[in-house]
C-alpha cells in the first residue's frame, strides 16, 4: 500500500486564504491548523493502515452476529478516546466546538484514508444530530453521552425492499402500545453500519407508519429503535443479511428485520408524521458527506498518483514528465482541488448562516451539487488514478483500484445522483424562480471583477458566456415550459446539475487563483511560488478542459425535445 499523503497546505490555503474562516470564529488560525495537523497525524498512524486489510477481511454474519474487520477495533477506540469524534460539537456534551469547515476537513482526511471505517462514526454523528435537534430531554440525556463516548453507534433506516428510492412507499408499521412506546414491524435494506461488533449498542432511527397514517411521505414518523433496551435485554432487531458489495467491504451494509417475533419496541422522536422532515436533518448532512467521501478519495488518489508518477521511470524519464501523463495529473489536481473548494465552501456556509439566515437557501442550493457533482467527478479522478498507474493500478498492489470501488457508491446512496439532479433543478432553482441561482451568479461576477482576475481574459469571457447560457436555460425551463412539459425538463436535469457544478467549481477555482496571485507577492521561496502558480494553472486548465463541456450541455438543454414520446428506448 502506498504511503499516506495529505495536502495540508492546500487545505489551509482553502480555509484561511480563500474562505477566511478565521474572521468568523473565536479560534485562531494557528489553533485550527494544530487541530487539523494532529488529526491528520492520528489518521495516518491509526486509520490508514486499516484500509487495505479491512477491504480484504470484509464483514461477516455468523450465527446472527455481525463482525467487522478486526483492524477497525483499536483505531475506533482510540478515535473516541482522543476526542476526534467530538470535533464540531459543543463543550457541554464533551465536544470541541470548532468551525464546521474544520470539522469537515478532519472528516475529509479520515474518509480519504478509509471511507468504510469512517462511515461507522459518520452514521453515528448523523443519528446523534437528529436526536440533538428534535429529541426530548430524556432521549438526549440517555443517548447522547453514550454516543459521545463511543459506546453506542447509530444508523438511519429508510429504504425497504421494493420501495428503493421511493421512500413514501415504505410499509414498516409502528403500533402504539398504550404506554408511549410503539411496536415496530418491518424490514429495512441497505442500512449502512446496520449491525456490527464495534459498539455495545446501536440506535436505529426508523421511518415507519402509525395506524391510519396518510399515504406517501406525509404519513411517515420517525422512531428510536435500539438494538438493546435500557435494561440490557435484546430488542427484536436482527440483521438478516450482510450485503456483498463492489466496494466499501469493511462497511456493514445490512438488511435489518424489526419485530419478526412481534417484540420490537421503539419510541417516537419528534412529532407524529414529521418523520421525513426530521430524517432530512440527517439526510442533508449525509448528502454533503457523500460529496466529502468522493472529494477526500479523489484528493488522496491524486496525491498517491502524483507520487507514483514522479518515481515511475519509462522511456528514460519519470512518467510525470510525459505530456499525456502531465495532462492527466493536472486534470486530476484541478478537479480534486475544485471538489475540496466545493465541500469546504459549503461547510463554511453552515457556520455563516447563523449570522445571515439568507444563506440557508444557498446551503440548500449547494447540497445536491456537493453530493452529485463531487461523487460523479471524484469517481472520474479515481479512474484517472488507475489509468496513470497502468497495470499496477488495475492490480491491488498499490491500493489504487480500491478508490474506484469504494467511491462509486457515493453516486448511488443518500438519493441517487439522478434524484439529486431533479431536486436541484425543480426545487432549488425553478421553484424560487432561480433567485438563489442568480444570487450565486452575482457572487461569480463579483469575483470576476477582482483586479487579480483580470489576467485571465479568455477564461473570464468563457465564464461570462456560461452565465448568459445559464440565464437562457433557466428561462427555457421556466414556468411556461414547466407547466406544459415537465418531463422534458427532467430529461435534462442531470445535464443542468453538471453544467451548474462546472460553473460553480470554475468560480471557486478563480477565487483561489486570485488569492494565490495576492500571495505570490510575499512568497519567500521557490516551492511556495510554485504552489501559488499551480493554483493559477488549476483555474486555467479547468476552464479550458472542463468548463468548455458546458457548451455542449447548454446546446442540448436549449434545444430539447418537449415530447419525450418521440424518443424511443
Amino acid at each position: 500500500m502506498a504511503q499516506f499523503k495529505t495536502d495540508l497546505r492546500d487545505i489551509y490555503f482553502t480555509l484561511f486564504n480563500v474562505l477566511k474562516i478565521q474572521n468568523h470564529t473565536d479560534y485562531s488560525e494557528n489553533d485550527m491548523k494544530d487541530v487539523i495537523n494532529e488529526c491528520n497525524k492520528f489518521i495516518e498512524k491509526e486509520i490508514y493502515p486499516s484500509r487495505t486489510i479491512g477491504d480484504q477481511q470484509g464483514v461477516h454474519l455468523i450465527d446472527g452476529k455481525v463482525t467487522v474487520p478486526a483492524a477497525f477495533h483499536a483505531p475506533l477506540k482510540k478515535y473516541y478516546e482522543n476526542g476526534w469524534y467530538g470535533i464540531g460539537y459543543a463543550e457541554e456534551i464533551g465536544g470541541m466546538p470548532t468551525p464546521h469547515a474544520v470539522s469537515l476537513a478532519c472528516q475529509s482526511i479520515m474518509n480519504g484514508a478509509n471511507v468504510a471505517f469512517a462511515m461507522y462514526p459518520g452514521l453515528t454523528r448523523g443519528a446523534m444530530d437528529v436526536i440533538l435537534k428534535v429529541g426530548s430531554v430524556e432521549q438526549k440525556d440517555s443517548i447522547i453521552p453514550k454516543m459521545m463516548s463511543g459506546e453506542w453507534g447509530g444508523t438511519m433506516c429508510l429504504t425497504e425492499p421494493g420501495a428503493g428510492s421511493d421512500v413514501g412507499a415504505a410499509t414498516t408499521i409502528a403500533t402504539p402500545n398504550g404506554d408511549g412506546t410503539f411496536k415496530i414491524k418491518g424490514i429495512k435494506i441497505f442500512i449502512s453500519s446496520g449491525d456490527n461488533d464495534l459498539y455495545q449498542n446501536i440506535i436505529h432511527l426508523v421511518l415507519a407508519r402509525t395506524p391510519g397514517a396518510p399515504a406517501g411521505t406525509k404519513g411517515l414518523s420517525l422512531f428510536i429503535v435500539p438494538k438493546f433496551r435500557e435494561d440490557g435485554s435484546v430488542n427484536d432487531v436482527r440483521c438478516t443479511k450482510v450485503e456483498e458489495k463492489m466496494g466499501i467491504h469493511g462497511q456493514a451494509t445490512c438488511e435489518i428485520t424489526f419485530g419478526s417475533n412481534g417484540d420490537c419496541v421503539g419510541v417516537l422522536i419528534g412529532k407524529e408524521f414529521d418523520g421525513m422532515i426530521n430524517m432530512f436533518i440527517m439526510m442533508n448532512e449525509a448528502r454533503v458527506l457523500c460529496g466529502v467521501q468522493a472529494e477526500a478519495q479523489a484528493n488522496l488518489s491524486y496525491m498517491l498518483t502524483e507520487q507514483y508518477a514522479r518515481e515511475r521511470v519509462q522511456f528514460g524519464k519519470e512518467i510525470a514528465h510525459h505530456p499525456d501523463v502531465k495532462r492527466t495529473l493536472i486534470k486530476m489536481r484541478s478537479m480534486s482541488r475544485a471538489l475540496r473548494l466545493l465541500v469546504l465552501y459549503t461547510a463554511d456556509l453552515f457556520d455563516r448562516v447563523h449570522a445571515d439566515k439568507s444563506l440557508q437557501d444557498e446551503i440548500a442550493f449547494m447540497t445536491p451539487i456537493c453530493k452529485a457533482y463531487c461523487s460523479d467527478e471524484g469517481f472520474n479522478v479515481a479512474i484517472d488514478a488507475i489509468q496513470t498507474h497502468g497495470g499496477y493500478g488495475f492490480c491491488s498492489e498499490y491500493g489504487i483500484e480500491q478508490f474506484a470501488r469504494d467511491m462509486k457508491i457515493a453516486t448511488i446512496y443518500e438519493g441517487t445522483n439522478g434524484i439529486q439532479a431533479v431536486d436541484f433543478t425543480m426545487r432549488k432553482v425553478l421553484k424560487d424562480n432561480a433567485k438563489t441561482f442568480m444570487s450565486v451568479g452575482a457572487k461569480i461576477q463579483k469575483t470576476m471583477a477582482r483586479p487579480e482576475a483580470q489576467i485571465f481574459k479568455e477564461e473570464l469571457a468563457l465564464i461570462a458566456k456560461n452565465l448568459e447560457k445559464a440565464q437562457a436555460i433557466v428561462n427555457r425551463f421556466g414556468a411556461e415550459a414547466l407547466a406544459k412539459k415537465p418531463d422534458a425538463i427532467l430529461f435534462h436535469a442531470t445535464s443542468f446539475l453538471s453544467f451548474s457544478g462546472n460553473l460553480v467549481a470554475s468560480w471557486l477555482l478563480l477565487e483561489a487563483a486570485c488569492e494565490a496571485i495576492k500571495s505570490l507577492t510575499t512568497a519567500t521561496n521557490e516551492e511556495e511560488k510554485a504552489y501559488y502558480q499551480s493554483k493559477m494553472l488549476d483555474f486555467r486548465f479547468f476552464v479550458q478542459q472542463q468548463l468548455v463541456k458546458n457548451v455542449g450541455l447548454s446546446y442540448s438543454m436549449l434545444n430539447f425535445v418537449e415530447d419525450l414520446s418521440e424518443l424511443n428506448v
